[in-house]
Formats: structure tokens, sequence, C-alpha cells
């Protein structure tokens, strides 16, 4: 009788978990998109301000293309490491911030998904300051550790790897409702 007492006691916590769905990866694109959009504004204003306060300018040149700007990289220049530190800093407290204050993101609300950890529940400081260092590791991997969300059967990229954290929806996906579906009612009311 035990054992029957046992089984009953885990099918109702079956059937009280909570189900997730993992956001897909063009959803997740759109949110980075939005909070990018969000920090690089943000980012470029300060970056210019820090610039103006101590009279130091990126070296001037015609042309500002690509070349131009790995050239500034591969000579170290001061000046653009400077502004790429800043930009990067202001980056991950954007970041830290609001995944530990509210679990997701303003892209992420946007889009509707939300960060929880392996346990569903919000993540830790430990947990998103570990993501939070994801996120530098996949940009050092040239943004690859952040298609992996795309090819993963779980749908995480290597920052939710690093830190144990799944990108969630919101709310569940609809239920699209085909012909066979239709309703009784309304079909009484068309006669």
């Amino acid at each position: 009788m035990a054992h029957g007492q046992a089984q009953a006691v885990g099918s109702v916590a079956a059937r009280t978990a909570p189900t997730f769905y993992a956001s897909g990866f063009w959803r997740r694109a759109a949110g980075f998109g939005i909070d990018a959009a969000i920090i690089l504004p943000v980012g470029l204003l300060l970056t210019w301000m820090a610039g103006a306060i101590s009279g130091l300018d990126v070296p001037a040149s015609r042309f500002r293309g690509l070349d131009f700007w790995l050239d500034l990289l591969l000579t170290s220049d001061p000046v653009t490491w400077g502004a790429i530190g800043l930009l990067a800093a202001i980056a991950v407290v954007y970041l830290l911030v609001f995944q530990v204050i509210l679990g997701q993101t303003p892209g992420m609300r946007v889009v509707g998904a939300r960060v929880i950890d392996v346990y569903g529940e919000a993540p830790s400081y430990g947990r998103a300051a570990a993501r939070t260092a994801g996120y530098l590791a996949c940009f050092a991997t040239l943004g690859l550790g952040f298609l992996w969300a795309g090819f993963d059967a779980e749908r995480r990229g290597l920052h939710d790897w690093i830190s144990g954290t799944y990108v969630v929806r919101v709310r569940p996906p609809a239920v699209r409702k085909g012909p066979a579906s239709v309703d009784k009612a309304s079909e009484k009311g068309d006669s």
C-alpha cells in the first residue's frame, strides 16, 4: 500500500509541475536587437562624453570603413580600447541589473521571454553574473556562442550552458485552431 501511495503522490506532483516553453533563436535574436538598440546609443553617448572630458579623440581619417577600425584595433590604439572597454562595462551593468532584478532585459520583455534557472526560478546573483560573463565568452567566439542556441536541442546558447539557465516564453504558444475545431455555436448562428 505504501508503494501505491508513493505513486499517487508522484503523479500529483507531476501534474502540478509547471511547463516551460523554450524561446526560439529568432525570438531571442529580436530581444538582443532591442537591447543593442538601447545599449549602443547610451554607450556611444557616454563614450563621446568621456572623450570630450578627457580631450582624447579617435585619430582623424578621411576613410572610416572596416579597414580603418581594424587598423585601430590591431595597432592597439588606447582610445579605441578604452571606448570598447567602456561600452562593454555599460553592457555588463545593463545585463546584470536587469537579469538580477527582473529576470529579463527590456528586449526580452518586449518579445515575451524571460530567464529561469534549472529549477524554474529567477536566476540568482551568481547565475546572473555567470550568464553575463557568458555573454563576453559569446562575443569572444565572434558570436558563435549565440548561434549555438539555434542548433541546440534545448535552445540554449553558450552563456545559458555556462550559467545553468534557460530562456523561456512568458506566455505559452497559442494553440492554433484548424478547420476541424470550428465552434459549434457559430455554425448554428450562420444557418
